[in-house]
């Protein structure tokens, strides 16, 4: 049975509003729907938490009525934390119709170890942690998983390489790189510096005419007249 989201119509406003919204214990939320004008509306914080930490978290299906009106179906759209407490503060919902695809991502998981991690020391990056899918809401897959036990050093899996059912088609292009294994990292030896010893500079000294010596004269050279 799918999780059913009561909601209660209310009033927009601005921060003021909200922050009694918010005090009461709901939080304020907006649902679109193809071909509606949004509603606002105000829920319980703590079905919508139940939801986003589910397996298949914002890619959920459920119902959600507003003031005890009929029952449509429903997906999170996108919702907001406070940046401090990180408390639900607000969120999305959008009306789906079960017969019409929907475009939406979905989280990659790897399985098993890899054997260049296992017998070699590499290290696994995960280069690629969702993509995104089209497919109809009963055929959205809660994961997309990924063998990469017989991955060795410098292996590699691309987005087109992946196994998905027939009823879901990836848009993501097809040459993203998913997964690959890495070389360990090697510790760097410190290289001890070399340290060069000048060789002692030779000074030649040389006689100076502050010693007393006088320059030689060449020969032939007549005295100065005086």
């Amino acid at each position: 049975m799918p999780t059913v989201i009561e909601a209660q119509l209310r009033i927009p406003g601005g921060k003021n509003v909200n922050r009694r919204i918010r005090k009461s214990g709901k939080i304020p939320a907006v649902i679109y729907g193809p071909g509606k004008q949004p509603v606002v509306v105000s829920v319980d914080p703590g079905v919508v938490k139940t939801i986003l930490h589910s397996e298949s978290g914002r890619n959920t299906i459920f119902a959600i009525s507003v003031d005890g009106s009929e029952q449509n179906n429903a997906m999170v759209k996108d919702y907001q934390l406070d940046p401090v407490h990180g408390d639900l503060i607000h969120t999305d919902f959008l009306e789906i119709a079960m017969d019409r695809l929907l475009v939406l991502t979905v989280n990659i998981e790897t399985v098993g170890e890899p054997e260049g991690v296992k017998l070699d020391g590499g290290i696994m990056d995960i280069v690629t942690r969702s993509i995104e899918v089209e497919c109809l809401p009963a055929d959205i897959p809660e994961s997309i998983k990924v063998d990469v036990t017989h991955l060795k050093i410098n292996d590699y899996i691309r987005v087109k390489n992946l196994q998905t059912d027939a009823k879901v088609k990836i848009l993501t292009d097809p040459e993203v790189v998913v997964v690959t294994i890495v070389p360990p990292i090697k510790e760097e030896v410190p290289v001890e510096a070399v340290v060069e010893t000048a060789e002692p500079e030779v000074i030649k000294k040389g006689k100076t005419a502050e010693e007393g010596a006088e320059e030689e004269k060449p020969k032939g050279s007549k005295p100065e007249s005086k």
